[in-house]
């Protein structure tokens, strides 16, 4: 019962901040494209990559800090869902070539998160 208090904190900062970084993105870039959603697929693949290489292969945490940071803030913060529920949206419109360049951009810079995330914490 424990890791679900875990994970539940992790999910309230997780989710809070995808809230934010999405309105700050609609804020400061343009609507056109839901870049709110790439910087958090992106960032959150980033963190995902780091802690989990940081925390299996550089020291040995505490189990509960996984169900924190890798299952509650990684998984509220993070929004595949969304993203293809917007690359969906953006085929029925007809904007082709947008759905074509959000599904690259999501699927290889999230990758590229994640190989990012490991070489940083492997680095240290």
């Amino acid at each position: 019962m424990k890791d679900v208090i875990w994970i539940a904190v992790g999910a309230i900062f997780g989710a809070n901040l995808r809230y934010a970084v999405n309105r700050l993105a609609l804020k400061h870039l343009s609507a056109s494209i839901p870049y709110g959603t790439l910087i958090v697929n992106v960032t959150g693949s980033f963190i995902l990559g780091f802690f989990l290489a940081w925390t299996s292969e550089r020291v040995m945490a505490d189990p509960r800090w996984r169900a924190l940071v890798a299952i509650g803030f990684c998984g509220a913060y993070t929004t595949y869902s969304s993203y293809s529920y917007e690359t969906v949206v953006l085929l029925e419109q007809g904007h082709y070539g947008l759905a074509t360049m959000n599904f690259l951009a999501n699927n290889v810079l999230a990758l590229a998160g994640v190989v990012a995330g490991m070489i940083l914490a492997r680095a240290l």
